[in-house]
């Protein structure tokens, strides 16, 4: 983890969105995935979905899986925490939109602080990167041998966010057998980060979206995002960063659509994530 970036119930907070999923489940590779199709059915190009701490069942999550299967993506949704995932209750009890966050009291704001140790800590231990990132490698290599299957993106939010950055490094070419790595990735407010180590390693496309006010990104940790993005393109990769202003962790995924701002945000955090599927996985870049 990089330093100045701890837990918070910003992680744990969000708003449920309506609307009805209308992709199936299926199992790939031994996990329980949710897939949306494109209209063609085609398995050329290929998204996974890293979902956040709420796991495959959120419904926004689906929801979002299915815009990109509009976009002409073949998206898959995977179980990657194994019937572990964070109950969906937490998203309104532990933490409300950043709006209401001022009606609370300090008793009230306790109470929910007091949750966040006792319920992401035991949680992220048992999901840490030597659990998690074999079961994501694996399932990228399940998705390559999949019929048809041409190029693949990986889009992650927030706990998922950081396992799209490390997918960025890309297969290993000159290791037979290698495991993982993706031809182009999408981060929408990730955490837990190490800046500039998860970064170090990045070979392919990578974009990434942030809020401003996001207190699992401080400003300290943007910049430092920021600075690596315009090394990263000065030395002629392919990189972007856009930090949308007035957002907190979790806007692109659970923002609140009440919220005529928020809604802006996360509908340009959308069109900013299957831009850049659109630009690599179809033209030939990534």
């Amino acid at each position: 983890m990089s330093e100045n970036i701890g837990m918070s119930s910003c992680c744990l907070s969000g708003v449920i969105h309506e609307g009805k999923p209308t992709g199936r489940i299926d199992n790939i590779g031994g996990l329980d995935t949710y897939i949306a199709e494109p209209k063609d059915r085609s398995t050329a190009r290929s998204v996974i979905f890293i979902p956040d701490i709420f796991g495959w069942e959120l419904p926004n999550t689906r929801l979002l899986a299915d815009q990109y299967a509009l976009a002409g993506f073949y998206t898959y949704l995977p179980d990657f925490h194994q019937g572990n995932s964070l109950p969906i209750s937490l998203l309104q009890n532990i933490e409300p939109p950043l709006q209401k966050q001022q009606t609370l009291s300090v008793t009230e704001k306790a109470t929910n602080a007091a949750v966040i140790p006792t319920t992401l800590g035991p949680w992220l231990f048992q999901h840490r990167e030597a659990v998690s990132k074999p079961l994501i490698d694996g399932f990228v290599n399940t998705v390559r041998m999949i019929p048809g299957t041409d190029k693949i993106g990986a889009v992650g939010f927030c706990w998922g966010g950081r396992y799209a950055i490390l997918q960025a490094h890309g297969p290993d070419l000159l290791e037979p057998g290698s495991v993982g790595g993706v031809d182009v990735a999408f981060a929408a407010h990730p955490s837990l980060l190490s800046v500039p180590g998860d970064f170090d390693g990045v070979r392919r496309p990578l974009g990434i979206a942030l809020g401003d006010r996001d207190s699992l990104c401080d400003e300290g940790t943007r910049g430092k995002i920021v600075e690596w993005v315009d090394q990263r393109k000065g030395e002629g990769g392919e990189a972007e960063v856009r930090v949308y202003e007035e957002q907190v962790h979790g806007f692109a995924l659970r923002g609140d659509w009440s919220s005529a701002q928020d809604k802006e945000a996360m509908d340009q955090a959308t069109r900013q994530g299957i831009e850049w599927m659109e630009r690599y996985l179809r033209s030939g870049k990534a």
